[in-house]
């Protein structure tokens, strides 16, 4: 069965007539204009054309979707026609914006006239992108309450929802969760066209149609007889305790994990043990259930419990699970991470590997720069299955100075105070002229000489972990290399000691 849409038909109706009669229906602004800011194609494919008349340069921003082909995407002052080509499809939209200078105009693409087919989750999926579809399902999960972002799952499937218009039908961080006061357990039916991102099905912003509350409902927590916001439970162990509403019958308890028991249920409460923590910070949801007229229905809450934070290098970080365990690193920052506007992103790098720091706390405000060993406190996160350090905070252990290799020899001895030096290789020979394992050599900036007592591939490396780092990377005299160490003297022979290597370029 297929349902109309009554206003992306008027709309479409509205595109057609502004076609016909661009010049009577031109959009002005002070220096741009649209003959119109409808474009309407046909259901069988084809093209259609606007003219854009600009006092400056003009472009259109934003991404075009794969099936619509736009041409030219910008020009310069004057009048510009504008094509919009597409293939054969019944029924699609577009939003596009032109730009030029502060001014902005909006273009509406319609193809055919839009029509919403009723599906399962497993339809949808199966389905083709731009299509819209009607769906019922339950929430499962809420990723996002300012967008609006949640997952459906109606038994055949799971969609993620990226996107939910608020009551007035407008979009963007317009809060539609707490609006529409939407909740794990609830049932909703949703519209919405869909698309597929990096391999996920979504709906995206989709209309609200339907919504069927659950028959249960956590209405609070406790612990030890006193409300609380959020079940967060120490390290040692203890109890939190769900007082719940239930329209259905009686109250079941989903999967949980072996660190969390049920002790206790009632008609109107369900109370957890957290077993003693030995790692690091752990969580999960639990899930209530209850059914009626052979229909399930859920809630969910979550539970926390402290752990202790778990000193790992980057290597033992990068090879844990996604989740609320803290880890403490230590290393170097290697580089500053120029995708993050806000500037407080960054690469640390030990002996084991380099991972991605993402925008710790009050790293802007404690002047930590490039090249110094920090510490850091954080959890194992994931962006599009690259690992990363979220939710962290940085201490500074070394505020490493960059200095030449003749300042390097005038300052004074001191284990504590580290400096970058970098130099070309003179020798990979140790000062008793023999060969070795450990990158003892000596660099040379054309004049002073200097040698190095150990050459480490990063931070914190022991044992046979500081063997072979000259070797394994092919480095040969008359390579540059860039060294972090603290100065020391050995019988009148001046040493950068503990070398950690922070780059190195091969001559040739």
């Amino acid at each position: 069965m297929k349902l109309k849409y009554f206003i992306p038909i008027f709309a479409a109706v509205v595109a057609m007539f502004t076609s016909c009669n661009s010049e009577e229906e031109a959009i002005y602004l002070d220096g741009l204009r649209v003959s119109s800011s409808y474009v309407a194609l046909d259901k069988n494919g084809g093209s259609a054309q606007i003219k854009v008349t600009a006092a400056e340069s003009w472009s259109i921003a934003g991404n075009v979707p794969a099936w619509l082909t736009v041409s030219p995407t910008s020009g310069g002052a004057g009048e510009t026609t504008v094509s919009f080509t597409a293939d054969a499809y019944a029924g699609r939209t577009a939003s596009l914006k032109i730009t030029s200078g502060y001014m902005t105009q909006e273009i509406n693409v319609i193809q055919g006239l839009s029509e919403v087919s009723n599906a399962t989750c497993a339809e949808v999926i199966a389905g083709p992108d731009a299509k819209t579809y009607r769906v019922t399902g339950t929430v499962t999960g809420i990723a996002n309450t300012t967008y609006g972002n949640w997952y459906m799952n109606d038994g055949t499937g799971e969609l993620y929802i990226y996107g939910t218009l608020d009551k007035s039908g407008k979009d963007g961080q317009n809060n539609s969760i707490a609006a529409w006061g939407i909740e794990v357990g609830d049932e909703l039916t949703v519209e919405g066209p869909k698309t597929t991102y990096n391999g996920t099905v979504e709906l995206v912003n989709v209309t609200v149609v339907k919504i069927n509350k659950s028959l249960i409902k956590v209405d609070s927590l406790s612990i030890g007889g006193e409300k609380v916001d959020a079940a967060t439970l120490p390290l040692e162990g203890g109890e939190v305790t769900a007082h719940v509403s239930c329209k259905g019958d009686g109250i079941n308890v989903g999967d949980l994990p072996e660190w969390l028991v049920i002790s206790a249920v009632g008609s109107k409460s369900v109370t957890f043990r957290a077993l003693p923590n030995a790692g690091g910070d752990r969580s999960t949801t639990v899930t209530l259930k209850t059914y009626n007229g052979g229909k399930e229905y859920t809630c969910q809450f979550p539970i926390a419990q402290a752990g202790a934070i778990i000193d790992a290098s980057v290597a033992e970080f990068l090879a844990a699970e996604v989740g609320d365990t803290q880890f403490r690193l230590q290393g170097v920052i290697t580089a500053l991470y120029d995708s993050d506007k806000q500037g407080k992103s960054f690469y640390l790098k030990d002996f084991s590997g380099e991972t991605l720091v993402y925008r710790t706390e009050g790293f802007l405000d404690t002047g930590i720069k490039v090249g110094d060993v920090v510490q850091l406190t954080g959890k194992r996160g994931a962006y599009k299955d690259s690992p990363q350090m979220v939710n962290g905070t940085c201490e500074l252990l070394y505020a490493v100075t960059p200095v030449t290799i003749a300042e390097f020899l005038t300052m004074p001895d001191d284990k504590n105070t580290y400096y970058m030096v970098t130099g070309t290789i003179s020798s990979l020979l140790g000062s008793n002229g023999k060969e070795n394992d450990y990158g003892n050599l000596y660099i040379t900036d054309g004049t002073n000489e200097l040698y190095v007592y150990g050459t480490y591939p990063g931070w914190n490396a022991q044992g046979d972990a500081r063997k072979f780092f000259i070797a394994d990377n092919g480095i040969e005299v008359g390579d540059e290399i860039t060294i972090i160490g603290y100065k020391d003297t050995y019988k009148e022979l001046v040493e950068l000691c503990q070398g950690v290597c922070f780059s190195f370029k091969k001559a040739n």
